[in-house]
């Protein structure tokens, strides 16, 4: 058992998985990805930590150190030491479980399934109510569906996580769903970029890549994001080209979270009345490729209603999945319909 520094709380994972410790190519592609990310299977999670300590005493430089347990595919059992802290301004004031970032060093992780993975990002749901498990699963719908659209996405693990969380001398059990992100480095090794820090003005990025872009937070119903000023969203320098990278889409309509609010632009909120409303966002660029990009979209249709019945069995509430799965389909009955498309999304291209 590999180990490393006093445990400032404890914290055991239990990861059950068949992912073989070697990099794997993505579905239909060269590209290689790390063993965490080569299956779309949920992990098996084992956490527990204090809530208080996560969102009190951690901060960007400040993390709590600990240990990942997981069990191998022989059934034998390791640990990892792993660092933690709580991220997300919002979600770190507003939610009951903050999301989690894991820093793992990479001569630990070697030979792992973590290997190739220094960061990650773990998703909890935020609230302790009904609907919460199947909120995170909406989340993980999301990245899910953008892996289908764009070659420039981050890469989801479905995790089933039964938490101990302490609160003091006490023990409160929870069985949750929840889902990990790799680090946006992972995605700019992929395809031989680098990640970009400054801002890129949305019309000095990648056409194509920034329609799909658009079109996907379209389809989710999302506003809550700027490829201008790097809002949710991360910015790829590949072969000269800046390409965006959407994260983070628990303000959007397909989400549809207890706490979500309609964006706002300076104190000036957007004219939808729920989240739920969708509106598009993206700038006016050359009308071939809009067009290109939605007959992708379009071809592409099966598959992603595929995708959303994967995650079917996961739902703890069934008419939670059905509205999921009626969002989706009423974005393609306005992309199929050449009316509404002209109305909903050409005529509402943005020029600044």
């Amino acid at each position: 058992m590999k180990k490393q520094l006093l445990l400032s709380f404890p914290l055991i994972l239990f990861i059950f998985s068949s992912g073989l410790l070697v990099g794997q190519t993505e579905a239909g592609t060269d590209i290689e990805v790390t063993p965490l990310f080569a299956s779309t299977e949920p992990l098996n999670i084992k956490l527990s930590f204090s809530n208080k300590e996560m969102k009190n005493k951690t901060n960007d430089s400040t993390y709590l150190n600990n240990y990942m347990g997981y069990q191998k595919e022989d059934g034998t059992w390791d640990s990892i030491a792993v660092r933690l802290r709580a991220r997300g301004n919002y979600r770190r004031k507003n939610c009951y479980f903050p999301p989690v970032k894991v820093k793992i060093k990479k001569s630990v992780a070697a030979g792992t399934i973590f290997e190739g993975n220094k960061e990650l990002k773990m998703v909890l749901p935020c609230l302790l109510q009904k609907q919460g498990d199947d909120k995170v699963l909406c989340e993980l719908l999301a990245y899910r569906i953008y892996e289908l659209l764009s070659p420039y996405h981050l890469k989801s693990r479905h995790l089933n996580i039964q938490m101990a969380e302490q609160r003091g001398k006490k023990i409160r059990e929870h069985s949750l769903q929840g889902f990990v992100i790799e680090d946006i480095d992972k995605v700019a090794e992929r395809h031989d970029g680098n990640v970009y820090k400054r801002k890129v003005h949305p019309l000095q990025q990648d056409h194509k890549t920034s329609i799909q872009n658009d079109y996907f937070q379209f389809m989710i119903g999302n506003t809550d994001y700027s490829s201008a000023y790097q809002h949710n969203e991360k910015i790829l320098f590949v072969n000269k080209v800046s390409l965006p990278v959407p994260y983070d889409f628990d303000m959007s309509g397909l989400v549809d979270a207890s706490y979500a609010v309609v964006s706002q632009i300076g104190d000036q909120k957007l004219s939808i009345e729920s989240v739920t409303d969708r509106m598009f966002r993206g700038f006016k660029r050359d009308a071939a490729t809009y067009e290109e990009v939605r007959q992708e979209f379009i071809a592409n249709k099966d598959e992603v209603l595929a995708t959303v019945d994967a995650l079917e069995s996961s739902f703890v509430h069934p008419n939670e999945f059905k509205r999921v799965r009626t969002y989706i389909q009423e974005f393609y009955t306005i992309l199929q319909n050449d009316k509404s498309f002209q109305r909903e999304v050409m005529a509402q291209a943005r020029i600044k």
